[in-house]
């Protein structure tokens, strides 16, 4: 089974957003998807620290 999701609102920069719709069709991923998971990574590397 699939963690539940929940939408959210946020403000961005528009370069940051500009930037990272590039890396994510560059993964061939939406938005939210990259956002999400260049979040989870962040949160796993705090966690080895």
């Amino acid at each position: 089974m699939k963690p539940l999701k929940q939408k959210v609102s946020i403000t961005l920069d528009e370069d940051v957003i500009k930037n990272l719709k590039t890396l994510a069709e560059e993964c061939d991923r939406s938005l939210s998807q990259y956002i999400n998971l260049i979040l989870k990574e962040y949160l796993k590397n705090l966690d080895q620290q």
